[in-house]
């Protein structure tokens, strides 16, 4: 009933820029917090960057001043700007929304979208 799809990924060099989006749609009465997790081959998946529905920004210490969250309530959309890349930045993001659903508004439910690569090459 709630999909969440992704794009922006690929292929950059070190240094470079991508920008994530990642899209809500379905029965969707209001989305809380939204989020961009990231989990590179043999490690743990971890928050990169979160965003409350007020617009409130966190980011993993590794990605301040480079990254930068930013959402559209009216478009159900969060976005990741993602500059001065490094190889490190490299690993599968995916997005996450806590979505209140019409007629179960007092749920939230766990949203995730489907992943989209990033790759960085040195």
């Amino acid at each position: 009933q709630v999909q969440l799809v992704e794009s922006g990924g690929g292929l950059v060099q070190a240094g470079g820029s991508l920008r994530l989006s990642c899209a809500a749609s379905g029965s969707i009465f209001s989305i809380d917090a939204m989020g961009w997790y990231r989990q590179a081959p043999g490690k743990a998946r971890e928050l990169v960057a979160g965003i409350s529905r007020g617009g409130s920004p966190n980011y993993v210490e590794s990605v301040k001043g480079r990254f930068t969250i930013s959402r559209d309530n009216a478009k159900n959309t969060v976005y990741l700007q993602m500059n001065s890349l490094k190889p490190e930045d490299t690993a599968v993001y995916s997005c996450n929304a806590q979505v209140r659903r019409i007629g179960l508004w007092d749920r939230i439910l766990d949203a995730w979208g489907q992943g989209t690569l990033v790759t960085v090459s040195s």
